[in-house]
């Protein structure tokens, strides 16, 4: 499973520029499903029918990472910008990035006269190489990835986009492990999670889904003074309860928890303080529906070296499965 974690988080996909992305995932999907669209906002949906007497189920996992948007070029020829979702300037000195073209660039500050404080974004520049602006090979509205490869260090595995691309991960495997169901399943791979859960909100509206499940990932409890949350790595897939967009359908947290049990499936519970996913979109989709989240516990979230364990990646698409493959009763 490493190699395709390696291929999917080392890959271009910024917020609005996921192309490479549903070239990356499509032939991964394409003989697992029944029938395979893409929308007009560019959501991947992979439809696997279900044998009868189901619900209509929605699978997301969304497909872009947090990025950057030249936004101008100055007479010298560097670029500044401004960001493609949660950006934390702290992150960024001396960080490598990526052009759709492949063109790499590297991000500097303007000159910190006090050690002990951070520039915003607006004083971040990106060099490409140039010496004029007349000679710069980017213009204003390119957008950029970061460039980290991956990292597998025993079971703790780091990348820069973890958030969400382990997500489709989780979603690949459960669709080549998942022999029968009776529900209608549409996993769909999403595209502007990180600008406000857009793909997945254009695709529920679509789908009209009974049921949304959301795959991405959750906050670690367990570093050097963390943000609260009951959750550690290499302690189970987490479900979550709530977070700051959704307060998840108690009747599928249920069966969430009894398939887990049932199955012998380690998880925990995520009680989230900040941040969303896809499923909101989809709870308050046409008439709504009853959504959740699997959740992979991540360390380090929004910075270029996301960490999770593999024990919680299996462990997530074990859950999947057990719940695509059995009655879901809410």
């Amino acid at each position: 499973m490493n190699d395709l974690i390696k291929k999917l988080v080392e890959a271009y996909g910024p917020s609005g520029f996921e192309d490479q992305m549903r070239a990356l995932i499509r032939p991964e999907i394409e003989k697992y499903a029944d029938e395979i669209t893409v929308d007009a906002m560019g959501n991947l949906i992979a439809r696997k029918k279900g044998s009868g007497g189901g619900l209509k189920v929605m699978i997301a996992a969304h497909m872009d990472e947090i990025g950057l948007m030249i936004s101008h070029i100055t007479e010298d020829g560097f670029c500044r910008f401004t960001n493609i979702g949660g950006i934390y300037p702290h992150t960024l000195l001396g960080s490598r990035v990526q052009f759709e073209d492949g063109r790499i660039g590297i991000i500097y500050s303007d000159r910190i006269t006090d050690r002990g404080k951070i520039h915003g974004l607006d004083k971040h520049y990106i060099d490409v190489g140039a010496s004029s602006k007349a000679d710069c090979p980017v213009q204003v509205g390119d957008a950029v990835g970061f460039v980290r490869e991956f990292v597998a260090q025993g079971k703790f595995l780091s990348a820069k986009s973890m958030d969400d691309r382990i997500g489709c991960v989780v979603a690949i495997e459960a669709m080549k492990r998942l022999k029968k169901t009776p529900h209608d399943v549409y996993f769909v791979f999403s595209v502007q999670e990180e600008v406000g859960t857009r793909g997945a909100e254009a695709a529920a509206n679509g789908i009209d889904p009974d049921v949304g499940i959301a795959l991405d990932v959750t906050l670690a409890g367990d570093t050097p003074e963390p943000t609260p949350i009951a959750v550690s790595l290499g302690k189970g897939t987490a479900i979550k309860v709530k977070d700051s967009g959704m307060i998840a359908h108690t009747g599928l947290v249920r069966t969430m928890k009894k398939r887990a049990e049932a199955a012998n499936i380690p998880y925990q519970l995520e009680v989230l303080t900040g941040g969303t996913t896809d499923a909101r979109p989809i709870q308050i989709a046409n008439g709504g529906a009853a959504a959740g989240c699997i959740s992979i516990p991540c360390r380090y979230v929004h910075s270029q070296s996301e960490t999770v364990h593999a024990d919680d990646v299996e462990n997530s698409i074990k859950l999947l499965v057990e719940i695509l493959s059995n009655p879901i009763d809410l």
